[in-house]
């Protein structure tokens, strides 16, 4: 795929790659939504252009799981009912999931901590945090 040196990875995921999960909201960097890894590393793709993601590792929240195997944090968000509009789901899923590699049992403070880059209008923190917690109880732990 080649794009223009302006392009974004959010745009180039979405218009390119048809890999909508990541959403365009605030364009700034500072709602969330748009959060992908990038070699494992929670990133605003808003604020990356698709150049500089060359040779990196990208994962959208497709890249996790599916509807029929899901992932400790994608089964954990649909059991604590943890969205209302959704918009904000993948980027907060994408994001627990980088929080759950890095600290596999972390207190409530150290989610919302790890959380703390991702907005949700309608509200659903308390449920987004019992589903990271559920999450925590259900990943298999290395070692």
């Amino acid at each position: 795929m080649t794009v223009e040196p302006r392009v974004t990875l959010l745009r180039a995921l979405r218009n390119h790659l048809d890999l909508t999960g990541a959403k365009e909201v605030c364009d700034r960097g500072s709602c969330g939504a748009c959060t992908v890894l990038v070699d494992g590393e929670p990133v605003a793709s808003c604020l990356m252009l698709a150049a500089d993601a060359v040779g990196h590792e990208i994962t959208t929240v497709e890249g996790l799981g599916t509807p029929d195997r899901m992932t400790p944090v994608q089964a954990a968000f649909v059991e604590a009912d943890a969205l209302q509009c959704g918009f904000c789901t993948p980027g907060f899923v994408v994001a627990s999931t980088a929080l759950l590699r890095r600290n596999p049992s972390p207190t409530l403070d150290q989610i919302k901590e790890g959380l703390s880059g991702n907005l949700c209008r309608c509200g659903t923190y308390s449920r987004v945090f019992e589903a990271v917690q559920k999450a925590a109880r259900a990943t298999p732990r290395k070692g």
